[in-house]
């Protein structure tokens, strides 16, 4: 866009003050600052300030098949599941855009090292545990690495140096997760520098847009890809293109599956699979009263103890319809780093501006219908959120030894 288009159409959005340093520019930073305008969806930017605080609808709990079903089933959900794989139906999402900030690390989040007598880095671990499903299955799985803007040439980098460990590079794409500009609590637009909006990603609930938008997706599904297996990068133990899970989403009909371990207590800090308003859905752990969140049912188990592990699956064509109909945007405040009037950057002490997000679990309601898959907890779950205490390097490092794994 040139300068006079620019200027029009930031001036119908009360928006002129973005282009306060554009005669200090050089040609590269025009043009950086022009894309992003040109980018930004003014939809978006319109909802800073309306989002009314959404009261929860009536919960209630999900039917969820649990590990006694599984083995009773075993060997039904497994033929169905390894089926769809060998037949290429099945691909996988690593959500990756983290970097390692509370690890110490300035590195992405799955560069991180949790070896002890030689190295062993979180990505290399989960593509391990994706070698074991293509092993059981005999058929290569198309994996999509979801990036952020920060960490992606380090991302791609990291897994050229390590030769992608040993999984066929040519099975695996990369891809940046949109990012959505920030604004002030008046709604103005924010800057990170003279040349730059302030952005940030556009959340968890963007992986499928944002493969859409690089034309992924459209390759995935020219390929015969039915199903998308979706995970976060910090859990180290978890499967994925698990036949067993595949299979037993395929049979229930249902158009999305989550795998989930049983909370150990009220207070455990996961989201909890329910039904909201007769949908599918995830309340998160603060949005549980004391009362609701402690209800047991005859045998003494917690009545809302499905606890989200981020381990999704989604069928194709449902998705293609969610993103068709757009998602529910949601609205935090945040310190949001600025260029102040004076042109300096200031990092703020408290909430100045606002986000926009979309979430995963909003992509579950919206599909209408979920299959929870219990798993079990020493196998299956070893998140890695600090680098110690709670949830940790030490207690991943202890369940892989635990499971196996030569650290």
């Amino acid at each position: 866009m040139q300068y006079g288009e620019l200027k029009k159409l930031l001036e119908e959005h009360g928006q002129l003050h973005v282009l306060k340093w554009w005669n200090e520019l050089d040609e590269a930073g025009r043009a950086q600052l022009a894309g992003q305008i040109a980018r930004v969806d003014w939809n978006l930017i319109g909802l800073a300030g309306t989002q009314p605080e959404r009261a929860r609808g009536s919960i209630r709990p999900i039917d969820a098949l649990s590990l006694a079903e599984i083995d009773a089933r075993r060997a039904e959900f497994s033929a169905v599941g390894r089926e769809a794989i060998r037949a290429g139906k099945v691909a996988a999402v690593l959500l990756a855009g983290g970097q390692g900030t509370r690890l110490g690390s300035d590195a992405p989040k799955g560069a991180y090292n949790i070896g002890v007598t030689k190295p062993l880095y979180i990505f290399e671990q989960l593509i391990r545990n994706l070698q074991e499903a293509v092993d059981r299955c005999g058929r290569l799985v198309p994996l999509y690495v979801m990036t952020s803007e920060g960490n992606d040439g380090a991302t791609r980098a990291f897994f050229r140096e390590h030769a992608f460990f040993g999984y066929p590079e040519r099975e695996v794409r990369f891809f940046r997760q949109e990012m959505a500009p920030a604004v002030g609590l008046d709604g103005k637009l924010l800057l990170s520098a003279k040349d730059s909006l302030a952005l940030s990603p556009n959340g968890n609930g963007g992986w499928y847009v944002s493969l859409e938008r690089a034309g992924l997706a459209a390759e995935a599904e020219a390929r015969g890809v039915e199903w998308y297996n979706v995970f976060a990068v910090d859990n180290v133990l978890q499967r994925m293109a698990d036949p067993v899970f595949v299979g037993a989403t395929i049979a229930s009909g249902k158009a999305t599956g989550a795998k989930f371990v049983r909370k150990v207590c009220p207070e455990e800090r996961v989201g909890v699979l329910c039904l909201e308003n007769g949908l599918p859905g995830v309340i998160e752990y603060y949005e549980l009263d004391r009362e609701t969140a402690n209800l047991r049912d005859d045998a003494g188990q917690l009545v809302y103890s499905c606890g989200v592990t981020l381990n999704y699956l989604f069928r194709a064509d449902v998705l293609r319809r969610i993103g068709a109909a757009r998602l529910p945007v949601h609205i935090a405040k945040k310190k949001v780093p600025y260029l102040n009037d004076g042109g300096a950057l200031v990092e703020p002490e408290t909430e100045n501006g606002c986000k926009f997000e979309t979430l995963i679990l909003d992509m579950v309601r919206c599909a209408g219908s979920c299959l929870p898959f219990e798993i079990e907890r020493e196998k299956e779950f070893a998140p890695i959120k600090n680098k110690t205490g709670v949830d940790s390097v030490e207690t991943a490092r202890a369940l892989l030894e635990k499971n196996g794994v030569k650290l």
